[in-house]
């Protein structure tokens, strides 16, 4: 068993930003020269995500309207109070997703959907330098 990797760096925004990495994971794939194996792509940080969706507008927004009704940006929350943070939203929506999340690679290729994109997903309510780990075990 072989690994190999890379890392994407982006800078985002964050309040619930949503950022298509598929390119940048397949970048790495391409680069590894790896067949078949498994795709890992972790964002480090307790405030943002890592899934796959339909990257397109309306997709963008309804995920982001659904997080907002289930987790408010405004809502009261212990850690803020405990903390005197703002974020506290940021890390639940986060826990609740994952930071991770695993792909086969088939022929050099990720196995996703016509419509499926690996996106990361940044909650904090500030903009943040993120760092993406995409490791291929082989």
């Amino acid at each position: 068993m072989a690994v190999h990797g890379g890392l994407l760096r982006l800078d985002t925004p964050g309040n619930g930003h949503i950022a298509d990495l598929t390119e940048g994971v397949a970048s790495v794939v391409r680069t590894s020269g790896v067949q078949r194996g498994v795709v890992t792509v972790f964002v480090t940080g307790s405030t943002a995500a890592v899934t796959t969706m339909e990257f397109e507008p309306g997709g963008v927004r309804d995920l982001q309207s659904l997080l907002e009704r289930l987790i408010p940006a405004g809502g009261d929350y212990q850690h803020n109070r405990l903390n005197h943070d703002t974020n506290s939203h940021a890390h639940l929506r986060a826990a609740l997703i994952g930071p991770s999340e695993s792909i086969p690679l088939v022929d050099g290729q990720l196995a996703l959907g016509t419509w499926q994109q690996v996106v990361l997903l940044d909650f904090d309510d500030r903009p943040r330098a993120r760092s993406v780990t995409v490791q291929i075990i082989s």
